[in-house]
């Protein structure tokens, strides 16, 4: 009986993984999950828009040889062959446009794969500006590019429910691309605990004043709460890293998955906008989303 055990305990754990990968899915968090994305897509985009030219120009402060030391060997940038002021707009024009039409749901199979690729050019064509909401989103859009969030809330749904065709059925390609956000979700949220226990401020609870103080960066001001409330500041500091390490694993068993999803798409946003960086918060909610809106199991 021992023996029967131990070997279903593996069979089980491999039904479980298998499940986890290949159950067909809802498209439809996915849906939101490109919604999202392509908006946070565009809201970036136009943090670049006033600089394009100072940066990636002909005589922009960042020519090519210097982010091509930046970057991987293996990346690459369309704006390297963009030699005159034009070409540079026009390839900013090209990408906005894709994302206006990833928001929307148009030819979704084609712009779901653009999407990443133009977003991965204009990263590695000045690396050193990108941030941590830049480096999430990356990770949101090649996500969508394997599942199928245009058939769900977009105009190619409606398009197809108007010819008569059917294009909402649970897809596999739907369920991997959610377990790629989950993953990632959890591994973010335990690399920024493990970045953030590394300084002494964490553990000695002043970090949120420091957050707090920093005037370039900061959206809110708590510096007087903080300065009111030494325990105010060192409940918020230490609330923050307990927080992700309790979504870093909560967020794998059935049980917790759903509430600790729908935790997230308050927390983050909070955490982000007392770290001066909201849609870094933003992306962090959307890559828990689709746990957050599935249905909790029944005990």
């Amino acid at each position: 009986m021992n023996g029967l055990d131990a070997r279903a305990k593996p069979a089980n754990f491999a039904n479980r993984w298998l499940a986890f990968w290949f159950t067909p899915t809802d498209p439809r968090p996915l849906a939101v999950v490109r919604i999202l994305a392509a908006a946070i897509g565009l809201l970036l985009l136009w943090s670049y828009a006033a600089d394009m030219q100072t940066w990636f120009g002909p005589d922009g402060m960042i020519d090519p040889a210097t982010a091509a030391a930046w970057r991987s060997p293996f990346g690459f940038s369309i704006y390297d062959f963009a030699s005159s002021a034009a070409a540079v707009r026009l390839v900013f024009a090209v990408t906005v446009v894709v994302f206006l039409l990833l928001l929307v749901g148009w030819c979704t199979p084609v712009v779901s794969l653009a999407a990443p690729v133009l977003w991965a050019t204009l990263l590695h064509r000045g690396p050193m500006l990108a941030g941590a909401a830049d480096d999430c989103l990356a990770v949101l859009l090649w996500c969508l590019a394997i599942g199928r969030s245009g058939r769900g809330l977009s105009v190619d749904h409606l398009l197809a429910v108007r010819n008569g065709r059917a294009t909402s059925p649970p897809s596999v390609r739907c369920r991997i691309a959610e377990g790629l956000l989950q993953v990632h979700a959890a591994v973010i949220a335990a690399a920024a605990t493990v970045a953030q226990l590394k300084g002494d401020v964490w553990w000695n609870g002043t970090a949120a004043w420091w957050l707090a103080v920093r005037q370039d960066s900061r959206l809110v001001d708590l510096t007087g709460p903080f300065g009111a409330s030494e325990y105010l500041m060192n409940l918020v500091t230490h609330a923050i890293p307990l927080f992700e390490i309790l979504f870093a694993i909560g967020i794998w068993p059935a049980a917790t998955r759903t509430a600790v999803a729908r935790a997230g798409l308050v927390a983050w946003p909070l955490i982000g906008l007392l770290a001066g960086a909201p849609l870094w918060g933003l992306t962090l909610a959307t890559l828990g989303l689709p746990a957050a809106l599935r249905t909790p199991p029944t005990p």
